[in-house]
């Protein structure tokens, strides 16, 4: 008897143990197994489509083309900072030799001006729409906040921000590009006019969103945490900051993420339109260009684009779940 109780209790431990187990297997499944079966399904098709379709250079790129270019991209990327390495040490050899020459020679090193390869124009492309996102913040999400916390200021600003809300920021480029150039007239300008005219850009589509969401949250945050807050008699300061703050977070950073997305596609389309340099302008370039090689170019461009886009939005939401009490108000 002993032996066989044993037995039924090997047997049904047998039958509660895969219950974890099979919860790893839907994990994985959901995790890994199901992203892949998407992805191969789009990459087949991708293919397939791409064999029918013939276009004034050539048949339209497909993955293994795609993926060729962006080797050749990766190696014009090392070939151009082997060169940029070369010019740096030939300047110093000679800098070297005049100062040996003429100790009192002021040695100047001149900045290497070739041409950008792909990978400087995605962290051109980067600086410039974090530096607008940035900037973007700083601005919105005080605004927002003093926005939510007064009815009457809300009334007074509210018409100001639907009228330009629905502007494109395209629409702002060229008032932008002339006031920045009527504005910004240093002989040694620490930033180049390009570059703040984009990030200025970049920073107008990233208003709007952010102290909607803001303001918003802040305006519906729960009436018993104010009187709470009126019960502590706490200043205005401290209002914001233990209160405000903490309640309205999950909607400020939603306002983030869509600023963040909109800006990535806005900046994008405005290198284009303005020639300024980054993936835009490369994507352009490469239209312009016309190769055979053009189309892979573009097509890498666009993917590259798309997956910067994507881990934007994933880190913005990882800072959410860091700064947010509600960790499932960042799940997606």
């Amino acid at each position: 008897m002993t032996t066989l109780s044993a037995t039924s209790r090997w047997i049904k431990s047998l039958a509660v143990e895969p219950a974890p187990l099979r919860s790893m297997l839907d994990i994985a499944l959901k995790a890994i197994a199901l992203p892949l079966a998407g992805l191969a399904v789009f990459l087949l098709l991708w293919s397939g489509a791409a064999a029918k379709i013939d276009t004034s250079l050539g048949k339209f790129p497909g993955p293994s083309a795609v993926w060729e270019q962006f080797g050749s991209l990766a190696n014009e990327h090392s070939v151009e900072r082997e060169k940029a390495a070369a010019f740096y040490e030939r300047q110093d050899k000679r800098n070297a030799a005049r100062l040996a020459k003429d100790p009192s020679y002021q040695a100047k090193t001149r900045r290497y001006t070739g041409k950008e390869t792909f990978v400087d124009q995605i962290a051109t492309s980067l600086v410039t729409v974090l530096s607008g996102f940035s900037l973007a913040a700083v601005i919105a999400i005080p605004l927002g906040i003093t926005i939510g916390l007064s009815k009457t200021l809300n009334a007074a600003v509210n018409p100001i921000i639907q009228i330009f809300k629905p502007v494109s920021p395209l629409a702002w480029l060229p008032l932008v590009t002339m006031v920045v150039s009527a504005v910004y007239t240093s002989s040694d300008p620490m930033f180049s006019k390009s570059f703040i005219v984009s990030m200025v850009t970049v920073t107008l589509c990233c208003l709007w969103p952010m102290v909607i969401n803001t303001s918003v949250g802040v305006a519906s945050i729960d009436s018993d945490l104010v009187n709470v807050s009126r019960v502590l008699s706490l200043v205005p300061l401290k209002h914001v900051q233990k209160i405000v703050l903490p309640a309205s977070v999950p909607m400020i950073f939603t306002g983030m993420r869509l600023s963040l997305s909109i800006a990535w596609m806005v900046l994008i389309a405005a290198e284009m339109l303005a020639q300024n340099p980054g993936l835009g302008k490369f994507v352009w370039d490469e239209f312009q260009n016309g190769s055979s090689a053009s189309l892979s170019r573009i097509m890498a461009a666009v993917i590259t684009i798309g997956l910067i886009g994507y881990l934007l939005d994933r880190t913005v939401m990882q800072l959410q779940r860091y700064f947010s009490w509600d960790k499932s108000s960042a799940t997606r």
